[in-house]
């Protein structure tokens, strides 16, 4: 595509002393979608549609795992490795030119991949020693190090403290000779990569996954219960942001950036394991994308049932229930959402903004009731997922003040005339009688001059 790339203003890294990233001196907006079973399920023509749909939709990284499962063939009948040996890349088989490819027709859409070495079960249950670790990271990087559209995502929905010996010698290997690219973990379901790696040098910033249970799914005895771990924190993905923030706040450059890197996914059943639960809907989906955005986040990562698992036949169910193609799935509204949030956020210096819910005259509500606020020099974004009406301070905002509210479901922004905060101001959403949905942006900038 025409125009700049993120990279060639800069290699993408943590902003001094801000939670967010930044290519250069300019600002980058993470909008990611899990494509975890890509390249192993697309020919290059599929992908080149996936990618441009993507792109087109205002989606910055793709997240996709190199191997996923046993024996990595992709759709081409290629294999990764000789034997399954993650230190003997097969360089015959035609599988490291078909990546390559697909690397790089990323790059002609301006997009990231985000690539996991392989899926987190292969260091959990010990398949690979720390020297095939290192040897494979040592390929990795420097065949992809030329390429400026790459992350590193060591991990795939595992708890680093499994194999820690093992995910430290593969992040470290890539930090040593990629260090110009930026490194991250993606985690277990309701943890963060924080939780197993606080001094972790090799990471440039941390990731966690809400995952897909609802409030009440807290122990389901099932494979992904979280039981090992100290705290919970149901839907309330906002509160992993405020938690890593917490922690590295001390850190000389500030505190990292984070962002939610695997929510519930739009039409995956409510805690994943019944067909029977309800599916989680593009709602939902923009629920988790503006309460973590508007606590910090620097970006989201956006899923799909069909999309993660590149589903490509409706005569029978996938995996989790799904029971559509991902081709129809690239259009459901879900992703547009995400688009229109992440296109605000663009048009605002966002990297210059931080949460504010002291802001509110009244108490911020819990759970669904919550009203989040994000501000900067000169806007106020806050977001009401149930048309709950915002009421904000005296003081909250000076100057000469416009009013919009947004449909985070169309993206549409509405004038609604000029505003003033010199006594505290209870804005009530627009009426819910004519909108499918409850959600609103309530967008609060001044005026040019």
């Amino acid at each position: 595509m025409n125009g700049k790339k993120p990279w060639d203003f800069g290699a993408l890294r943590p902003a001094a002393g801000r939670p967010y990233l930044v290519n250069g001196d300019k600002p980058f907006f993470w909008l990611g979608d899990t494509a975890w079973l890509m390249l192993h399920r697309l020919t290059l023509e599929q992908a080149d549609l996936y990618l441009r749909n993507r792109a087109e939709k205002g989606f910055t990284v793709i997240q996709a795992t190199i191997l996923h499962h046993a024996p990595g063939t992709n759709v081409y009948g290629q294999n990764p490795f000789v034997d399954l040996d993650i230190s003997k890349p097969d360089m015959e088989s035609g599988y490291w030119d078909y990546l390559d490819k697909v690397v790089r027709i990323a790059a002609n859409y301006g997009i990231y991949m985000g690539l996991l070495p392989h899926w987190g079960v292969f260091g959990r249950k010990g398949d690979y020693s720390l020297d095939q670790a290192e040897a494979y990271a040592e390929f990795l990087a420097k065949r992809y190090a030329d390429a400026p559209n790459v992350i590193w995502i060591v991990g795939g929905d595992t708890r680093g403290s499994d194999a820690f010996a093992y995910w430290t010698r593969m992040g470290q290997t890539l930090r040593r000779l990629n260090p110009d690219k930026l490194i991250t973990f993606h985690p277990f379901g309701r943890t963060t990569s924080i939780d197993y790696f606080p001094d972790g040098d090799w990471l440039d910033m941390h990731m966690f996954q809400s995952g897909h249970r609802r409030y009440d799914q807290v122990q389901l005895k099932a494979w992904d219960d979280n039981d090992r771990d100290g705290y919970s924190f149901g839907e309330d993905n906002w509160r992993y942001v405020e938690r890593v923030h917490r922690l590295t706040a001390g850190r000389p450059n500030g505190p990292m950036p984070v962002l939610d890197g695997e929510p519930s996914y739009e039409n995956i059943p409510q805690g994943l394991h019944s067909g029977a639960e309800p599916c989680w809907r593009d709602q939902d989906v923009r629920r988790y994308a503006w309460w973590s955005v508007l606590a910090g986040a620097c970006g989201f990562t956006y899923g799909h049932n069909a999309i993660m698992q590149f589903w490509a036949t409706n005569d029978r169910m996938g995996n989790f229930a799904c029971w559509e193609t991902w081709m129809e799935a690239i259009h459901h509204p879900g992703s547009d959402s995400v688009g229109h949030l992440a296109g605000l956020m663009r048009s605002l210096d966002f990297t210059a903004g931080h949460p504010s819910q002291e802001l509110l005259a009244e108490p911020e509500g819990e759970r669904y009731e919550r009203i989040s606020v994000f501000a900067g020099p000169d806007y106020l974004v806050a977001y009401s997922y149930t048309g709950r009406p915002v009421s904000l301070k005296a003081g909250a905002m000076e100057g000469d003040l416009e009013m919009y509210w947004m449909n985070p479901m169309t993206g549409v922004m509405s004038y609604a005339g000029p505003v003033d905060f010199t006594e505290a101001r209870t804005l009530r959403t627009p009426s819910r009688q004519y909108m499918p949905n409850s959600d609103w942006a309530l967008i609060i900038r001044k005026k040019e001059v």
